[in-house]
């Protein structure tokens, strides 16, 4: 438990820290901006791993379990999880996707929560999944207040095909790898 709430603490930090734009215009004018990114990605993958493991770990000593939902959630979790991982590879290219959805990265987010949540009754589940779903709700007030633009559809439909091809791979890559072999929980198991 300890674990996966150090790992969300960091991972919330360090993304909240980036709508405070001032305090990272500074810090990005000391260490310059590709050892910014450099760190700033470090310390995000080291914190979803250490959110992963210790979610692994708290599942596995029997957290609480606060509802139990239904079977059928299972398959409505798996259609929410591949708009999840379609938004997220929308924010990947100019698309008429991304124009569509405006921040699509945190849309992807937002749906992941979610379905996280509707996916499973335990305290291990709604702690994480809810942190991240606050988060989300949060970035995008702050980037909604900062007036950052949206973005434009392009002429073409080749960012939408590469868009949908992007997150069927990280779909895949989400359900046959990293939820069985880093988190400890299959998913599509029969």
């Amino acid at each position: 438990m300890l674990l996966m709430l150090a790992g969300l603490v960091l991972f919330l930090a360090v993304h909240v820290f980036t709508t405070f734009r001032e305090a990272r215009a500074r810090l990005v004018a000391r260490l310059g901006l590709l050892p910014y990114r450099a760190i700033y990605s470090l310390v995000s993958i080291a914190a979803v791993l250490m959110i992963a493991y210790g979610y692994a770990a708290w599942r596995a000593a029997g957290p609480a379990q606060l509802w139990e939902p239904p079977v059928a959630m299972r398959h409505i979790v798996l259609t929410l999880m591949l708009f999840s991982t379609i938004a997220i590879g929308a924010y990947l290219v100019p698309s008429h996707l991304r124009a569509w959805l405006k921040h699509p990265m945190l849309v992807g987010v937002k749906i992941w929560a979610l379905a996280h949540i509707l996916a499973n009754g335990d305290a291990a589940t709604l702690t994480l999944a809810g942190g991240i779903l606050a988060w989300a709700v949060y970035d995008r007030i702050a980037v909604k207040r900062r007036g950052v633009p949206l973005p434009v559809a392009p002429k073409g439909w080749g960012g939408d095909v590469v868009a949908v091809l992007v997150g069927l791979v990280l779909y895949a890559a989400l359900a046959l790898w990293f939820h069985p072999y880093v988190v400890g929980v299959p998913v599509l198991m029969p």
